[in-house]
């Protein structure tokens, strides 16, 4: 009985805490939201220590920005990858940036690559077109249209209408790719397109 009530005592325990960690999250976006930044990286700092993925990329965007804090790249980097290690699409994707763009680390196509791969297997779509246009033009890869195809295909065909600019670009980057191509290495592209899928880290 006393084993069964600790074990009782114990799950009680872990749901409270982590009801009160979704709850501060919560609360730390809508402070973000608001523009109360201070607030929002008070709240955010102590669960990003705690190794939650959503507050150390919050953190990672506000060192980026320097909003509540001072622009940090050092910082920005260090907490972007905390979360990208942990399957954070949108930090791995921020972190392809930061390496193609070479803000905040030396510039590193390869590395750039390696991140954006990461997102767009989960189907994060920005990273997809960015992978095409890198398999296009050969950064960090080398250069091959049957990817470069397939890859910004799958973008132009998942970018919603309110993003037909990024849709366009990955239209026109299918394009480029296509007149490069025999109709086999097209219909081979087209074929990785139709059977990919993605696959979901968290």
């Amino acid at each position: 009985m006393r084993r069964t009530a600790a074990a009782v005592i114990l799950i009680i325990s872990l749901f409270m805490c982590c009801s009160d960690r979704r709850g501060t999250i919560e609360d730390a976006e809508k402070a973000y939201d608001r523009g109360d930044y201070q607030t929002a990286f008070r709240l955010y700092k102590p669960l990003a220590k705690q190794g939650d993925a959503r507050a150390q990329f919050n953190l990672g965007m506000m060192y980026e920005s320097g909003r509540g804090v001072p622009q940090n790249d050092a910082e920005m980097m260090k907490w972007y990858r905390k979360a990208a290690d942990q399957g954070h699409a949108l930090a791995q994707f921020n972190l392809g940036l930061q390496y193609s763009k070479g803000q905040g680390v030396q510039r590193d196509y390869a590395e750039g690559v390696k991140w954006y791969r990461k997102a767009a297997d989960q189907g994060y779509v920005d990273a997809m077109g960015n992978l095409g246009y890198m398999y296009l033009n050969g950064l960090g890869v080398p250069r091959d249209n049957v990817l470069a195809h397939m890859w910004s295909n799958l973008a132009a065909s998942q970018f919603p209408p309110s993003e037909q600019k990024k849709r366009q670009i990955a239209q026109g980057n299918m394009d480029i790719a296509a007149s490069k191509m025999t109709p086999t290495q097209i219909a081979e592209a087209q074929r990785l397109a139709r059977e990919w899928k993605p696959k979901m880290e968290r």
